[in-house]
């Protein structure tokens, strides 16, 4: 079972969690980040590190983040892997209480 990035993660992008797994699973969209359900080994070391607790094992996942396990089996594919802890967005410790992010959201944009 793998474990899933869910909203509290959109406009924020916090690394933290990429600095600690050991496989790589993550991959990075402009301002949300995505675990590959295939890479994943459930760990769970990239739980406790998330400052905005946007990290759920499949089975724990808030019913009203359910979208969130086909958005991270979605978009893995199409953004690239992250590997390396970078800084959070400007605007990470703004928003990262901030409920209804799923509109900031934008599927189609990776970093580069």
């Amino acid at each position: 079972m793998a474990h899933i990035v869910a909203e509290p993660c959109v406009a924020c992008k916090f690394t933290d969690c990429v600095a600690v797994c050991p496989v790589d699973c993550f991959h990075e969209g402009i301002n949300f980040l995505v675990i590959d359900p295939v890479e994943c080994i459930d760990c769970t070391q990239c739980v406790p590190e998330c400052p905005t607790e946007a990290i759920f094992a499949q089975d724990d996942l808030p019913d009203k983040w359910s979208e969130y396990v086909e958005i991270n089996a979605k978009l893995t594919p199409d953004w690239p892997v992250i590997d390396a802890q970078k800084d959070p967005l400007p605007e990470a410790e703004d928003l990262k209480d901030y409920e209804g992010k799923r509109e900031f959201l934008d599927p189609g944009a990776w970093q580069e």
